[in-house]
């Protein structure tokens, strides 16, 4: 499969079955789209409804939907994505993935506050791995 050589890395770390989602839904979505950003895209949504990130990879979400207000909106919708993060989880549960990130002042902070926190430090993870 295609897909398989071009995976992002943060999917090389996670699961087979996050890799799996990505790879066929990417591949059917390059015979429909063709190669290019609307395939990733395509592809990452799929992965989203199933697993969140969590630092360097992904893992499987408690309950499988959108994760965010781009991924229930559509392609159309001008809503922001939590880059992986499921932002429709609950505040104890972002705190927690919170707290395995080693965030810091995650028991003062509002859900939204989490869901951005979470973000950075996921970024932050990421490009420590690919270094």
């Amino acid at each position: 499969m295609p897909a398989r050589k071009d995976m992002p890395s943060t999917l090389k770390r996670s699961p087979k079955k996050a890799q799996d989602t990505w790879a066929e839904t990417h591949d059917s979505a390059v015979e429909q789209y063709g190669e290019g950003e609307r395939a990733h895209r395509t592809a990452f949504s799929a992965v989203k409804h199933s697993f969140e990130k969590v630092g360097d990879h992904w893992e499987p979400k408690a309950k499988k939907g959108p994760s965010d207000a781009k991924a229930a909106g559509g392609r159309s919708t001008k809503a922001p994505t939590a880059e992986g993060v499921d932002a429709n989880a609950s505040k104890t549960h972002l705190q927690d993935l919170a707290k395995r990130l080693d965030i810091r002042g995650r028991s003062k902070m509002t859900k939204a506050e989490l869901v951005d926190a979470i973000k950075k430090a996921n970024r932050k993870s990421t490009a420590k791995a690919r270094s």
